[in-house]
């Protein structure tokens, strides 16, 4: 009944937020005849906001100001000041990180988690007087992520200007040039410049290159290869109709260096990437069957927080699927994926899409038709029910494939031992500290790639990933006290044929929460179908969980999918 109260609630919030742009355009037609009534709605409007924001408790404010200021859209600030209740507000802010777009790559990868990661990050990388977060190095840092290239100069000094800027030496003051190869919605190859004129360590973005030159208004110095040579005059610099102050270039300007394209890259950069798959976007939405494509898929479940799981959702196309294209001696398939989570009311929560490339010599495509190319995406959800579309389409024909499923999101309560799903992989491995929580297939700090078909020979390892929450603590020593147990049973069996105990040396180190990534080595057994079973038994509780999968020993080695 309270989900129920939850959806109606958003649903309102929703169709309020859906009828904003015509009212917006209403709004600027009105601009448009009676600019002076226009002001005078603005001015009552943004003070009828202020005095709803004083209104709200502390953690509000600090949420709507500080932690979402640089995502959440007018419209949504809007809605969220008009709630009247606390109990109204968490639901909003619920909603809110569910209908977040996440994406896998680290400028477009939105999700909560890693939102707040970023927040951390530019608070302690950028501050400079003020929190990281407010300063515009943190702005783009925490809505882009990291940038592919930077140059910096934290102390100024001698620059050779490129010819861009009239080539010639300056001096400067500190600057950074931040280049993103690519920015969805904005460009390639795109170049933000941050400078520091007050020497104070607080860089600001700038659409001005010549805001970095420390000797701009010093006659005589500073001067551009033409102006060194008499051919211009610096105080030509200060005549410029496009509010800079730079030189003219060597070879004429580049089209993205104009004006306009400044003030476009500027403002661009500061909007959300768009949807780039609108055809197959329009494939889930007009819910059109065409299964030319075929793939499988699995979905995982991970606690984040008792109202927030991880739900790592896993697709795999087999090589066999594609169609290649040979050019220069190598076979290239392209396939695009677009993924949609709706409320059983249609309301979309979670959207991803991306671009799965398969290159493989000439000579190799025959016998690589066996293997298969894997993708994952990790999105977090509410426990609730949902359904799931998957589109995959094949660049090179056209061919599509489409599943359409129910989603069921677990709630993981505080205080009842529980697990997350028991996942059986052919790579687990600990990744690097730079890149925990990062990239495909990687849980906390742990890289894991399910094996989809659950097939193994017996000389793979299979690998094990099991995460048990809510293990009882000690008062005194405040460690926990868990057991754990391997049974392996072949298919119509009882007896284990393979058992197991991991001893109290070989468990991670952990409290309430425990992650198990272990390898079983497959050695023994014969090939047929098995079942694993991992019991976890939380020895001061008195309580076990068993979690179970199934396997398949085959005799034959197959040849591994290809992750991206």
């Amino acid at each position: 009944m309270a989900h129920s109260a939850k959806v109606f609630l958003f649903g309102i919030l929703a169709g309020a937020l859906a009828l904003s742009p015509g009212t917006f355009a209403q709004d600027s037609k009105q601009d448009q005849t009676d600019p002076k009534a226009a002001r005078q709605a603005a001015k009552q409007k943004s003070r009828s906001d202020n005095q709803l924001k004083k209104e709200l408790d502390s953690q509000y404010k600090k949420w709507l100001d500080q932690d979402v200021i640089y995502i959440i859209s007018p419209e949504e600030r809007s809605a969220f000041l008009h709630l009247s209740t606390n109990e109204e507000r968490e639901q909003f802010i619920e909603q809110f990180w569910q209908r977040r777009n996440p994406d896998p790559e680290s400028p477009e990868n939105t999700f909560k988690e890693e939102h707040y990661r970023r927040i951390a990050y530019a608070n302690e990388r950028f501050a400079s007087g003020i929190p990281g977060w407010r300063t515009d190095r943190g702005k783009i840092y925490i809505m882009w992520g990291p940038a592919d290239e930077i140059e910096s100069h934290p102390s100024g000094g001698s620059y050779d200007r490129p010819a861009s800027e009239g080539g010639g030496q300056t001096s400067t003051y500190p600057f950074e040039q931040w280049r993103y190869r690519y920015l969805e919605g904005v460009g390639n190859d795109v170049i933000l410049e941050f400078v520091d004129p007050s020497m104070t360590g607080e860089y600001h973005l700038t659409m001005d290159p010549s805001e970095k030159d420390a000797l701009l208004y010093v006659p005589g110095a500073g001067l551009t290869q033409m102006e060194s040579m008499g051919l211009a005059s610096k105080t030509d610099r200060f005549n410029n109709t496009d509010g800079t102050h730079l030189a003219q270039p060597l070879g004429g300007r580049l089209e993205k260096d104009s004006e306009f394209s400044r003030l476009e890259r500027y403002a661009k950069v500061q909007q959300a990437p768009p949807v780039k798959f609108k055809d197959l976007e329009a494939v889930v939405t007009s819910r059109l069957v065409r299964d030319q494509v075929k793939f499988d898929y699995r979905f995982d479940f991970l606690r984040i927080t008792s109202d927030t799981v991880l739900v790592p959702i896993t697709v795999q196309i087999p090589t066999r699927q594609l169609m290649f294209q040979e050019k220069n001696g190598v076979d290239s398939a392209t396939l695009n994926l677009f993924a949609r989570i709706t409320t059983l009311s249609g309301r979309p929560v979670q959207t991803f899409e991306d671009t799965v490339h398969r290159d493989l010599p000439a000579e190799l495509l025959q016998q690589s038709l066996g293997t298969a190319s894997i993708y994952q995406k990790a999105v977090p959800l509410s426990p609730g029910l949902y359904r799931l579309d998957i589109v995959v389409k094949d660049v090179n024909n056209g061919n599509v494939g489409v599943v359409n499923t129910r989603l069921a999101v677990p709630r993981f309560e505080d205080d009842k031992l529980s697990s997350s799903t028991l996942i059986l992989a052919d790579q687990i491995q600990r990744v690097s500290a730079k890149d925990i929580g990062l990239g495909q297939f990687v849980l906390g700090d742990i890289k894991v790639r399910p094996k989809m078909d659950g097939a193994f020979t017996p000389n793979d390892n299979m690998g094990v990933f099991l995460q048990v929450y809510n293990l009882k603590v000690d008062e005194k020593t405040h460690k926990a006290d868990a057991s754990v147990q391997f049974r392996v049973t072949r298919e119509k069996e009882i007896e284990p044929v393979l058992k197991f105990e991991l001893p109290p040396s070989k468990l991670p180190e952990h409290g309430e929460e425990m992650t198990l990534e272990n390898i079983v080595t497959l050695g023994s057994l014969t090939p047929g179908k098995y079942s694993l079973e991992v019991a976890v038994t939380d020895n001061l509780a008195k309580e076990t969980i068993t979690k179970a999968s199934n396997f398949t020993v085959k005799a034959a080695s197959g040849t591994a999918p290809q992750g991206r």
